[in-house]
């Protein structure tokens, strides 16, 4: 008896069939998607942006005065004379309060007369203290007067003629403004780029511009803070600044100029080509091709180290982005590189 094939043979030709077309069509979805992934490279351009790279050291603090002298009685009196008032500039060594010393001057003259006798008919052993007993009773005299240990300003006073001091009650204060100085903490792993004469970027909530200082120096020990962080104190100083408005005990923020800024222009990986060994960029608008040199910069951006290119220039895409999941706008891609 022989055996039917019929049904077989077009079961086999209809599964053949199917694979044929199956295979047509995922060919067919190949090529529509190259072509849809070449138009797309095609049409996307990114922007070169510029970045700049600050190397420096962040610090707060407030400013001083470069001297301080708080204007203290020396000794229990009563003012008999106020030279100055609030505002006056006023030398080393000018006397800015008298207090009465009549009874001190009485007691230095008496003193001197018997030193004349004593010079004449005494012993020169008594003479001798005599002059050493006057160094003291000169000294009570210089402590009746309160004066000016530097050049400086009268920041504030508020003593008047007639009023009954005490020894070191506090009169007034008076500043050297020539100069001003901060003291700011740095952390301990900063420290090794600190240089003496460093500039230093201030800016005061007082004053819209920006004021430069320099660094002038800092010890040789460390301190330990109360949140347990080892600092270093770093003086810094500004010598030009504008004194109608930055006064001291100004609170500032500012930046140690570790090395001058950095300028680097920055795009997608993907708006640079490879031919062999040489890098290349196309301009979008030119069509012109031009031969660049690159640096790893981050995982999405190169940074353009050689090369004719300009921020702000646009470039054709080279590569389809390798990330999948991220929408990149036309443009300036998937956003800006981080602030170094």
């Amino acid at each position: 008896m022989t055996k039917k094939t019929f049904p077989k043979k077009r079961a086999l030709k209809i599964i053949l069939t199917s694979v044929i077309a199956i295979a047509v069509i995922v060919a067919a979805l190949c090529v529509i998607r190259l072509a849809l992934s070449t138009n797309k490279i095609g049409d996307t351009v990114y922007t070169v942006r510029k970045e700049v790279f600050e190397n420096s050291v962040s610090v707060a603090g407030v400013v001083s005065a470069a001297q301080e002298q708080t204007l203290q009685a020396l000794s229990d009196g009563t003012v008999i004379a106020v030279y100055v008032k609030q505002g006056d500039e006023v030398k080393k060594g000018d006397v800015i309060i008298q207090m009465d010393a009549s009874e001190q001057q009485y007691n230095l003259a008496k003193h001197d007369y018997e030193m004349e006798t004593t010079r004449i008919t005494g012993s020169a052993r008594q003479y001798n203290l005599m002059q050493t007993q006057r160094l003291s009773l000169v000294q009570k005299i210089a402590e009746r007067k309160v004066s000016a240990t530097f050049d400086g300003i009268i920041a504030d006073i508020d003593v008047a003629v007639g009023d009954s001091l005490e020894a070191k009650d506090s009169v007034g204060t008076l500043v050297d403004i020539s100069h001003l100085i901060a003291d700011v903490e740095v952390a301990e792993t900063d420290v090794a780029k600190l240089k003496a004469g460093q500039e230093v970027q201030f800016t005061f909530p007082a004053y819209e511009g920006m004021v430069t200082g320099h660094v002038v120096g800092w010890p040789a020990i460390g301190e330990v803070t109360s949140r347990g962080a080892t600092v270093v104190k770093v003086r810094l100083r500004i010598d030009d600044y504008p004194r109608e408005s930055i006064l001291p005990n100004f609170s500032f923020s500012g930046q140690i100029k570790i090395a001058p800024d950095e300028n680097y222009l920055l795009v997608e990986r993907e708006a640079v080509g490879r031919d062999g060994n040489e890098a290349f960029v196309v301009n979008a608008k030119t069509g012109e091709r031009k031969i660049v040199k690159v640096e790893t910069y981050t995982r999405e951006f190169v940074k353009i180290v050689e090369g004719d290119v300009a921020e702000g220039e646009t470039l054709k895409a080279q590569s389809a982005p390798i990330s999948s999941g991220m929408m990149r706008g036309r443009g300036g891609g998937r956003g800006a590189p981080p602030r170094r």
